[in-house]
């Protein structure tokens, strides 16, 4: 496993001549790091994760291969060697001046900067060029973070058939707020992440807004979540993030937490506490929550030197101009509150800056009656699971933010919109006055999820992921027409005395077009077609949807066979149109001003009348919004002609409304009836060549185009690797 992030696990420093180490500070980092201590964890032990990254600083070339020694035989790390000149574009720009604040709905602070862009690109192929330098057959590729949302595709050119896993543990925005960035480079980003197998978030509401941006922005709609996107099957889920539970449940059995929570309780003289811990950042809502605290402290003057709240503020990215603003804001807000109601035996407001160690943190969690956790937006927030597992005693109260990825979880928290400082009042008089009783039975509740829905749970539910969309992925592969499947099939072809090759149109033998009157055949394929057909031993029959004029214009001069409307009308090389079976199309006068409402209320929709059926296209149309009004026309006209012998039948980006009782299959019998063939092939790439695939012998070779489920044999990815097989077989014949 080759765990690929922004940052590796330690943190190195180049002093007097001297690389020294020390832990990277970071959620990912301290959650991944607890996974790989437990024992149930092989794959470290055995020397099997290593772990890829930036390791903040970049050196010359000699003093950079003593660090990748080093790191490589005591840390499992490799570093990635990123020029200082890209460092601070990359890092304190695109990543932290574009994405985190777009991502965190903070689009007056996002910035769209050419150059930032250029160069999140240039360091993304960078990390690319790294991973390929140590990547072995096999691998397994996990990338994390929204530093690296491109890697996965640059990894995927590289590499064709790799696992990768993406997970991204931020908000992802809503279709609205993610169209705000460029078109080419949200394009971009979307490409970047379907280069994984499996993409991850920490919560079900963030990858159905991935989903939507997919389809909206790249035309892409998904089935259960998954995706089909350049031949492959990707899967997106949400996997919420859990803690090491039980190294915050029994932390008061370490002997350096205790002597910590005694001096903490000694000083604090059994006042009610109100824990306050973040990074300095404008999404952790700091500013509203210190409102909120001042407006509770006006209106309740009764618990004024009863309760204090501890404020510790991490610093954060203090190369962003914007977190010294806050910063600033921040003092003055304390400094104001501490000075409207504080006195000389009593501060309201107790506050560091400053990162706090793990002792220190589970002394604070121990201590605290209740904890105020009010981001604007987070991805997901361990603080509060970590508060959560640290009341071993049963006591205490969560107030949290209903934007956090956690409040999905923590339902028995008290939760609150964090921009409404009435509300964060409010909670924090309701905490203040809970039962004991209540207390005990909210947090046992919480408790019980989240020592079962821990770390390793949370990797593990990850790895079984990618494990069944491989397995999806690889049943898929099974079934591509390989070369000695091929071969074979060409072998029989050749040596066959009478053939006969069925062809779908649309999407088989060209691509789909905006607008069907644009698929006109080109005249290489006319010449294909001529030559297949040259030899008396082999039949070609296309059976299409389209119209017999269609067709007729565009196959005249050669003796293709023809079936249109998908088999209503059947014409032989030397014979005009005919009918398999008497048909009535009265039923259209009833259908055709249903369907024009449609047309009406889809822009970019159109109608197209046949002799026999009708046709609904959307192609054109938007995405998301034509993918819902397809499943309405759907459900409509399936009741609606429930006791008329007429079917509904969908196709790619198309819905046909036509007689019950002729298909595809119906007209492959009606040549297949005539003569005895020895081969037999069959190529179709939607639900309409079923019928098709399903009246075939054993003994033939059905071909389905695209990765849908089939009735047919094999698979092929598009309809230039069908002109490719065709054109093998001219040349066989004889």
């Amino acid at each position: 496993m080759l765990i690929v992030s922004n940052r590796l696990p330690v943190t190195v420093e180049f002093k007097k001549g001297k690389l020294r180490f020390h832990d990277s500070i970071g959620g990912l980092a301290t959650g991944l790091k607890s996974v790989f201590n437990q024992p149930l964890f092989p794959p470290l032990k055995q020397g099997k994760v290593t772990w890829v990254g930036w390791p903040g600083i970049t050196l010359n070339n000699p003093q950079h291969k003593q660090l990748e020694e080093v790191l490589m035989s005591k840390h499992n790390s490799y570093p990635v060697r990123i020029p200082l000149k890209n460092i601070d574009k990359f890092y304190n720009g695109f990543c932290n001046k574009t994405i985190w604040p777009l991502f965190h709905y903070q689009t007056s602070y996002t910035i769209f900067e050419k150059e930032f862009w250029n160069n999140y690109r240039s360091v993304n192929e960078t990390y690319a060029n790294t991973v390929a330098e140590i990547l072995k057959p096999n691998d397994f590729i996990w990338i994390h973070d929204y530093h690296l949302m491109l890697l996965p595709k640059m990894l995927r050119n590289k590499f064709p058939d790799i696992t990768i896993g993406f997970f991204l543990h931020i908000p992802f925005p809503t279709f609205e707020i993610f169209r705000i960035l460029p078109s080419d480079w949200r394009e971009e980003i979307l490409k970047g992440i379907l280069g994984a197998d499996l993409i991850g978030f920490h919560t079900f509401d963030y990858s159905q807004y991935f989903l939507r941006c997919v389809l909206r922005i790249l035309g892409h709609d998904h089935n259960m979540g998954k995706v089909a996107i350049e031949n492959r099957i990707v899967k997106v889920d949400a996997f919420p993030m859990g803690i090491d539970f039980d190294k915050f449940s029994l932390a008061n059995n370490n002997p350096e937490v205790n002597l910590e929570i005694k001096r903490l309780q000694s000083s604090l003289n059994k006042t009610k506490t109100i824990l306050s811990f973040d990074r300095l950042d404008y999404t952790k809502g700091i500013s509203n929550r210190l409102e909120g605290y001042e407006l509770f402290l006006e209106q309740n003057p009764k618990f004024h030197k009863k309760i204090v709240l501890l404020l510790f503020v991490a610093p954060s990215r203090i190369g962003v101009e914007r977190y010294q603003i806050m910063k600033k804001e921040i003092n003055e807000l304390v400094g104001k509150i501490n000075g409207k109601f504080g006195s000389i035996e009593w501060t309201p407001i107790l506050y560091q800056q400053k990162p706090l160690s793990f002792h220190q943190l589970a002394a604070l969690y121990s201590i605290s009656d209740i904890a105020l956790i009010t981001p604007l937006r987070d991805g997901m927030n361990l603080i509060a699971k970590e508060y959560v597992a640290s009341r071993s005693n049963k006591s205490g109260v969560l107030i949290l933010s209903e934007m956090t990825g956690a409040a999905k979880e923590l339902g028995d928290a008290i939760l609150i919109n964090p921009n409404d400082r009435h509300e964060i009042s409010n909670a924090i008089k309701k905490a203040l006055i809970i039962p004991q009783e209540e207390q005990s039975k909210r947090l046992e509740r919480m408790h019980a999820h989240l020592s079962k829905y821990n770390i390793m749970r949370w990797m593990t539910d990850f790895l079984q992921g990618i494990n069944s969309i491989k397995e999806d992925q690889n049943r898929f592969k099974a079934k591509l027409l390989s070369e000695k499947i091929k071969a074979n099939l060409i072998n029989e072809f050749k040596s066959a005395t009478k053939r006969i090759i069925f062809l779908d149109y649309d999407g088989t033998l060209v691509p789909f077009t905006i607008h069907p009157h644009m698929a006109n055949p080109s005249s290489q394929l006319i010449d294909l077609l001529n030559k297949l057909e040259k030899s008396k031993q082999t039949k070609v029959v296309i059976i299409s949807g389209r119209t017999r004029n269609s067709l007729d214009d565009w196959f005249k001069g050669t003796k293709v066979n023809l079936a249109a409307e998908h088999g209503v009308w059947i014409k032989d090389t030397f014979t005009d149109w005919e009918m398999i079976k008497p048909l009535k199309s009265d039923w259209k006068s009833l259908i055709l001003p249903l369907v024009e409402i449609y047309v009406d209320r889809l822009p970019g929709s159109f109608l197209e009348e046949k002799e026999f059926s009708i046709a609904w296209h959307f192609r054109a149309a938007d995405s998301e919004i034509a993918s819902i009004k397809a499943k309405e026309f759907t459900d409509f006209f399936i009741n609606f002609t429930a006791n008329i012998d007429i079917q509904i039948i969908q196709g790619e980006k198309v819905i046909e409304i036509r007689n019950s009782g002729i298909n595809k299959g119906t007209a492959g019998l009606y040549w297949l009836t005539k003569e005895n063939y020895d081969f037999i092939l069959s190529i179709g790439d939607d639900w309409t060549d079923e019928d098709l695939f399903n009246i075939l012998p054993k003994s033939a070779y059905s071909i389905k185009i695209g990765l849908n489920p089939s009735h047919a044999k094999y698979n092929l990815k598009n309809h230039l690797e069908v002109i490719n097989l065709l054109e093998e077989l001219v040349l066989q014949q004889t």
